[in-house]
């Protein structure tokens, strides 16, 4: 198995970068496409535990549209072979000291790179 093959790896940065924006955007459907559609998929945020992706819908539509713009600090991105990858953020929001923090595990679909399971955490200041 390969571990960071560059084309890998540029697939799963445009997914990525594809998923940055539309969350800043509030974009909801882009938001569903690039989750796995399942049952089984995990979305952990900072106060809520989401399973499967009628509740991460569920939560996306619900939650205020305002103020998600974020400075993304450091970036990690490890590709495992040519249909897995994990990437890790750091972020920060304007205005705000402490850094949160975001891991997605991605895995390459027929239909795409998803994200099976995700996690958002804060730092305290």
């Amino acid at each position: 198995m390969q571990v960071n093959d560059p084309g890998v790896l540029a697939q799963v940065d445009a997914v990525f970068d594809a998923y940055e924006s539309a969350l800043v955007g509030n974009d909801v459907e882009a938001l569903d496409a690039l989750f796995w559609d399942s049952p089984l998929t995990l979305r952990y945020g900072a106060t809520e535990n989401l399973v499967g992706i009628e509740a991460i819908r569920d939560f996306r539509k619900a939650r205020p549209a305002a103020g998600l713009a974020r400075e993304i600090v450091e970036r990690h991105v490890t590709a495992f072979g040519a249909d897995f990858a994990v990437a890790n953020i750091v972020f920060r929001r304007a205005g705000q000291a402490r850094l949160g923090r975001q891991t997605q595990t991605r895995v390459r679909m027929p239909d795409g790179w998803k994200v099976v399971a995700a996690h958002v955490s804060w730092m305290g200041t």
